[in-house]
């Protein structure tokens, strides 16, 4: 039977995983009950990713990849090797979700450019505007044409790959979302976040918002609802299960 394989690409604050659990938690929480299995290979484990790599396509119904408090960057072992993975993918047409992390490193990896952002730090929750490419879009096109997204990070997508189809933007980030091929995605904003977890990336980093000059009561203030983003997440497996009918 095929899985759905759920790259944890790092884990969150030891407190904030005692209280609400980690990235893959998260994101098998916002899924809910599932046609496929989902199986979670955390990058940290060598031999694990190892025998993802070597999973004949087939027996790959998707792959969600998530965030990370690593950077892209950063060349870490286990990164480079995702992505001289992720391209034989995208030309093979398995799905593919990338979570922020997972977004940079999939751009990064079919040749597009990831860096520090130039206006610095996107945090909170924030609204997104969908962009004209979305009405063709089989994740987005459903989705209404702004709403409302958490997100938490420093670096970005400053270039998208070539032949990118750029889906989703802000006055902050002009690539919170964008797809590669038939069946790529990449996003910049968390659809796996509540509003809790929201909160507590919020207070884990008070003191470095405040050195940068955010004001965290009002990012505190702002953190609301984000049911268009869950879509998203539960919008790639509903197209996965439609792909295998």
């Amino acid at each position: 039977m095929k899985k759905i394989y759920l790259v944890k690409a790092g884990t969150t604050y030891p407190t904030t995983a005692e209280k609400y659990g980690d990235f893959d938690d998260w994101i098998i929480t916002t899924l809910g009950e599932l046609p496929f299995t989902i199986e979670v290979v955390d990058v940290a484990d060598n031999v694990a990713l190892r025998e993802l790599e070597d999973l004949p396509l087939h027996a790959l119904a998707g792959i969600i990849i998530t965030g990370s408090h690593a950077m892209v960057t950063d060349g870490l072992e286990w990164s480079l090797a995702l992505e001289r993975w992720l391209p034989k993918l995208v030309k093979q047409e398995i799905p593919i979700l990338g979570i922020c992390y997972g977004h940079q490193l999939l751009a990064h990896a079919m040749g597009g450019k990831v860096g520090h952002h130039p206006l610095g730090k996107e945090v909170g929750t924030v609204e997104i505007d969908l962009l004209p490419s979305c009405a063709a879009d089989p994740l987005f096109q459903s989705l209404p044409p702004s709403f409302l997204v958490h997100a938490t990070h420093t670096q970005t997508v400053l270039e998208l790959p070539l032949g990118a189809e750029r889906l989703a933007a802000n006055i902050h980030e002009p690539n919170h979302a964008y797809r590669l091929g038939a069946n790529a995605w990449g996003v910049q904003f968390h659809p796996e976040y509540t509003p809790d977890i929201m909160r507590d990336y919020l207070q884990m980093q008070e003191k470095s918002l405040q050195s940068a000059g955010q004001n965290v009561p009002q990012l505190l203030s702002a953190v609301a609802d984000t049911p268009f983003s869950a879509e998203v997440l539960r919008g790639f497996v509903q197209l996965i299960e439609g792909r295998s009918d």
